[in-house]
């Protein structure tokens, strides 16, 4: 197929890393996106005219994208600017408890080891070495490959892989594994808290989720101008190869003939066509019909009817960008903020789909390094609250807001955190206002929650069951959180470059190996 043109629908971080891919391989692309600005969830508010990061702040597995650059011809460092942070958290109950965890697990061991005792630290280390066996049998069975499959993973495990596996505990909750490692019940919440990096409650996600530790202990890092100028050097990079990226392009139909995909329609009724289609946005929106297939009945077929379980949905949020003075506690540039009681939290949002009495509070200080000396003067902070992803039906009022918030409030205050902002200097986003930015979602920001042990095997692939479109973002797989979702993208294009005939393929496509350009 000569000069083979692939249309890319949506510009967050899946669709930006699949459009590089595609671009620097030598194919056409044009990638559109519905916004202003590219990025998805990486997004800034303004408040008070500084630009605030008020989605992802996290920026992990630096090797996806060490990968993603090279495999354009560029290097990650000569692009961006990135400081790796020794502080990954700091961790708070009150003025009184609060736990530093560090790049290298063995301080981290010794922090916990005055926070809790040497029993706790022990099982500290222990807890990280099941977390890095975890990994390691995953990352290739099921982080960098195809959707994989019960016999996928049985031929990519073998044996010892297998016993890797089961040693973690793969059929229980990451709740019930964690009382292996900790009695401290803090303990036990804090490490819990990774089911919500993937939207999910630690009640019902997977043990597997404790891998999620061994990626940060492989490394956090800082952008230099925040998470949204990885999206900004993304879209210059497919520029450069020769892509064409256009905002404000908000696609209302994917094109189909002879039952393949072959283009889009816009909104304002203009006509693009293809040879592929790569849709980077919640496979729901296709399912419920808020992006359009040509051919109805092969959506249904592919998609399968529209769901209406808010409990498969992964968490929103209840955020505030705030740009004012903060006093009292010192923070670091990630932080987290503990009521005593972990579990009310995740009944309020999964089964009565309400905003929590006793959040617990994210806040991203970005102004802060370590721990550095501060001047004191105002600072950029997001603050999250985990919230129901029912924004589609439910207008979220000032009074229950202000009543999550005064409730978030009163923890910072216990804890020492006095934040001097007003009006004026803060920004509130509800599920309602993500809903809003990414229809058919109810506000979901990482696609369907992660629960149970087979939700690995539930998500889409790459290649979805109509011929010519492809899949990428946090909904499919490999799942939710800007590595995951670049891998995505990474896999949608290799995929599809495959099937175009542009690169051979040595049996599932798995990134970082198996196909090779010719």
């Amino acid at each position: 197929m000569s000069d083979p043109h692939v249309i890319v629908v949506g510009g967050g971080i899946g669709g930006l890393a699949s459009a590089l891919e595609l671009s620097a391989a030598g194919v056409r692309v044009t990638l559109l996106e519905r916004a202003e600005t590219v990025g998805g969830k990486l997004h800034q508010r303004m408040v008070d005219g500084v630009g605030i990061d008020s989605g992802p702040t996290v920026f992990t597995m630096r090797w996806v994208f060490d990968g993603l650059f090279a495999q354009a011809g560029h290097r990650l460092e000569d692009e961006l600017t990135i400081r790796p942070l020794q502080i990954l958290a700091r961790h708070a109950w009150d003025r009184s408890e609060t736990l530093d965890l560090y790049a290298d697990r063995h301080q981290s061991a010794l922090a916990v080891a005055r926070f809790a005792g040497a029993r706790e630290a022990d099982g500290f280390l222990e807890f990280c070495e099941q977390a890095s066996a975890a990994y390691r049998v995953l990352e290739k069975a099921a982080i960098r490959s195809q959707r994989p499959t019960l016999l996928s993973m049985h031929q990519d495990l073998g044996l010892r892989g297998f016993a890797a596996l089961w040693g973690v505990g793969p059929f229980q909750s990451l709740w019930q594994s964690l009382s292996r490692y900790f009695k401290d019940p803090r303990l036990h919440q804090l490490f819990s808290r990774y089911a919500t990096y993937c939207g999910s409650s630690p009640l019902q996600a997977p043990a597997t989720l404790m891998l999620i530790a061994d990626v940060e202990m492989q490394g956090v890092w800082a952008i230099a101008g925040g998470m949204t100028a990885l999206a900004q050097t993304l879209e210059k990079l497919i520029r450069q190869h020769g892509g064409d990226v256009r905002t404000h392009a908000d696609v209302a139909e994917i094109l189909m003939r002879d039952g393949r995909a072959c283009g889009v329609q816009l909104h304002d009724g203009e006509t693009l066509t293809a040879d592929a289609v790569v849709f980077n946005g919640d496979v729901a929106a296709l399912r419920q019909g808020v992006v359009k297939l040509s051919d109805p009945d092969a959506a249904r077929k592919a998609f399968g009817p529209p769901r209406d379980d808010l409990r498969q949905r992964s968490l929103s949020a209840l955020t505030l960008s705030i740009h004012a003075r903060s006093t009292g506690f010192p923070l670091t540039y990630h932080n987290l903020f503990f009521p005593r009681d972990y579990a009310p939290e995740f009944e309020a949002i999964f089964n009565r789909q309400q905003l929590p009495n006793t959040p617990t509070v994210y806040v991203c200080a970005q102004d802060r390094q370590d721990d550095q000396a501060f001047s004191g003067h105002a600072e950029r902070l997001l603050l999250l609250i985990n919230a129901p992803a029912s924004g589609d039906r439910h207008a979220f009022n000032p009074s229950e807001t202000h009543a999550c918030i005064d409730a978030a409030t009163s923890l910072m205050n216990r804890c020492g955190l006095t934040l001097h902002n007003d009006p004026k200097s803060t920004v509130i986003t509800t599920p309602t206002s993500f809903h809003q930015r990414f229809p058919a979602t109810g506000g979901a920001l990482y696609g369907p929650a992660t629960h149970g042990w087979m939700s690995v095997f539930s998500r889409h692939g790459a290649s979805s069951p109509i011929p010519g479109l492809y899949l990428a973002g946090g909904s499919v797989h490999p799942g939710p959180g800007v590595p995951m979702a670049a891998l995505s993208g990474r896999l949608a294009a290799a995929t599809l470059m495959g099937h175009l005939g542009l690169i051979r393929r040595s049996g599932r496509v798995v990134i970082s190996g198996g196909m090779s350009m010719h």
